[in-house]
């Protein structure tokens, strides 16, 4: 039978939760007595991640499993869920649980009035620190002042999509993925739901500072190009106010007889102007990286193997049931070897 709902779940080192993770989507779910899958996406975890899933998919058939070659990254994990879910409505959360599964059910009462993307707002972020806080705070509202398109604020991938919507998601190849923007982008009809967001059940984040900063970059560039406008506007700013004060200079040397001292301050300034320079090629740098990683074409992800599918899902993703076993019957040759 096939699914009216397809949960999209990405994993990253998530041994120590992905079990309780399971029981409470399996429970929500379960509740609802229509048919549903599990799509549970292993973004090339270190840990017991993949063999845990794998032993779960043994005992529920309405489990589906997507093990990557080697990690892609969070975004790149949604994508694949969304490629590979076959239901009416998708639903993305993640396995740590802060977005806490029973929301799902007012997610899809208003999909059943009629609202084709359905985000989750966050009305509290439980053990969280400051500083995330406000940064989040701060980027989404500098994005949206960046861009037309109109990003929900205090929301993150938590969400249901029709699937329409994901059909059309499904049509946007770019690299650098920025899904919650896509969403936006896309339009449709949207509403919320809001909730509280749960400290993490277990394990540690995996979005570091680091991660946070390019995922930010990702956001932008993905959405506005006034960064580059930016640049153009600081170039000419330093150049009007260099051309002012050379003139300046020159008037005092030729009719007031003054040589304009101070070689500490000049040198100050032209490290300043050095300093944006550098910085507005880091600029331009971000997009041409962005635009060298598009034109390489290489695909998003690589599947290592799949569990739990059906025939048809498998086709729709170029590999029949013949083809998928004769390539997995190859890894574990390799693997042997």
């Amino acid at each position: 039978m096939r699914a009216t709902y397809s949960i999209i779940v990405p994993m990253y080192n998530e041994e120590e939760v992905i079990e309780t993770t399971y029981r409470r989507l399996k429970l929500v779910m379960d509740s609802l007595q229509e048919p549903y899958e599990l799509i549970l996406v292993n973004d090339g975890s270190r840990d017991r991640t993949a063999s845990i899933v794998e032993g779960l998919c043994e005992q529920d058939s309405r489990l589906r499993f997507i093990n990557f070659s080697r990690n892609f990254g969070h975004q790149i994990a949604i994508t694949a869920g969304m490629d590979y879910a076959e239901g009416d409505a998708i639903v993305i959360i993640d396995a740590d649980l802060q977005d806490p599964p029973e929301v799902i059910l007012d997610m899809i009462a208003k999909w059943k009035e009629g609202y084709e993307v359905v985000y989750g707002k966050r009305q509290k972020r439980k053990g969280e620190t400051l500083f995330k806080k406000t940064t989040a705070l701060l980027f989404y509202r500098f994005l949206r002042s960046l861009t037309n398109v109109d990003i929900p604020t205090d929301t993150g991938d938590f969400r249901l999509i029709d699937r329409k919507v994901c059909d059309v998601l499904k049509g946007l190849k770019e690299k650098n993925r920025f899904v919650r923007g896509l969403v936006s982008w896309v339009g449709f009809r949207q509403t919320m739901v809001e909730y509280v967001r749960e400290e993490r059940f277990a394990g540690e984040t995996k979005y570091p500072l680091k991660k946070m900063i390019g995922f930010a970059l990702d956001g932008i560039t993905s959405f506005s190009y006034k960064p580059l406008k930016l640049a153009s506007y600081v170039g000419f700013a330093v150049s009007f106010t260099s051309f002012v004060y050379l003139v300046v200079v020159l008037l005092q040397k030729l009719f007031g007889g003054v040589d304009v001292k101070g070689w500490a301050s000049t040198i100050a300034v032209t490290l300043l102007f050095n300093g944006l320079i550098l910085i507005i090629l880091g600029v331009i740098g971000e997009y041409i990286g962005r635009i060298y990683e598009e034109s390489k074409n290489r695909p998003l992800y690589i599947v290592r193997e799949t569990q739990g599918f059906h025939a048809e899902q498998r086709a729709a993703q170029g590999m029949d049931s013949s083809s998928h076993k004769e390539a997995v019957e190859r890894e574990r040759d390799y693997a042997r070897s």
